[in-house]
């Protein structure tokens, strides 16, 4: 394997129950997730534009080491299918300002772009994914597709260069193969300096049917990955590393509380030990 920096994290910070055993108050939590792990995405961007105290705040609470993906706001992506009250400009304008806080800590890993199981290959789409990350040129920008067609027989070479030309990252899924709302595994790197990973598990019947309201969630992404699926991804992640300088992967299984093990265990399995955490002893506080 080549000299490439391999990390390992999940996805939002609060909901990893067996981080905080001594009852970290919530305040507390992303200073303690950083003793563990050196990376984490960021969901809450993609419900709300946060305001920059928010980043700056956890700018201030991480090593200097550690790096935040952000999710841009689902208006910019198409999961908001209703009438947004900005018009598009202002909300990237918006959304763009708001990051500036990690942007200037030299924190801020990439900005992940992640399209709805319905966005599919199209040319209009295509001319959306283009804006997107042309309008956000200056930074690091990982596509994330939802749907099938992007990777079908007949796309998935001009998908990969497509992306190539807008030197975006694309986004390797591990998740379940339930039809035309999810994505095969691509082993793929786009761009020489960042490739990206998220495991969401394969919880077939919940990606499929994950009912209403606001646990679907919590159906979706129930799964406990096993040793053998854990190191099935192990040559994975090596191949991408001797593509890409840096390689992040993120566990997207949160709500059985899986996620923050399952990495642990991924990055025993990869001999991958982080430097520059927070000390351990933080979670007493």
């Amino acid at each position: 394997m080549s000299e490439s920096k391999i990390s390992v994290g999940v996805c939002g910070w609060g909901d990893h129950h067996d981080l905080y055993t001594q009852g970290v108050p919530s305040r507390n939590k992303l200073s303690v997730y950083a003793s563990h792990f050196p990376i984490v995405e960021v969901d809450a961007s993609f419900y709300a534009i946060q305001p920059q105290k928010n980043y700056a705040t956890w700018a201030r609470e991480t090593p200097d080491t550690f790096a935040f993906i952000v999710k841009p706001h689902q208006a910019m992506t198409g999961h908001q299918r209703g009438e947004s009250t900005l018009d598009r400009p202002e909300l990237f304008r918006q959304f763009k300002e708001s990051i500036q806080p990690l942007v200037e800590a030299g924190k801020l890993k990439a900005l992940l772009f992640q399209f709805p199981p319905w966005f599919d290959c199209t040319r209009e789409h295509v001319q959306y994914v283009q804006s997107c990350v042309r309008h956000f040129a200056r930074y690091q920008v990982a596509v994330e597709f939802r749907h099938r067609s992007w990777f079908s027989e007949q796309y998935q070479d001009k998908t990969l260069h497509f992306l190539r030309e807008l030197n975006a990252a694309h986004v390797v899924c591990d998740e379940p193969q339930v039809g035309n709302g999810c994505v095969p595994i691509v082993v793929s790197v786009t761009q020489p300096a960042f490739s990206l990973v998220r495991l969401h598990g394969r919880n077939v019947s919940g990606w499929r049917d994950p009912g209403q309201g606001q646990n679907w969630r919590d159906v979706r992404y129930l799964y406990d990955y096993s040793e053998a699926e854990l190191q099935e991804w192990a040559p994975r992640i090596r191949q991408l590393a001797e593509g890409a300088q840096d390689v992040c992967v993120l566990f997207n299984n949160n709500s059985g509380g899986h996620a923050s093990a399952n990495a642990k265990r991924f990055m025993q399995i990869l001999n991958i030990e982080p430097t520059g955490l927070h000390p351990r002893q933080m979670e007493l506080f």
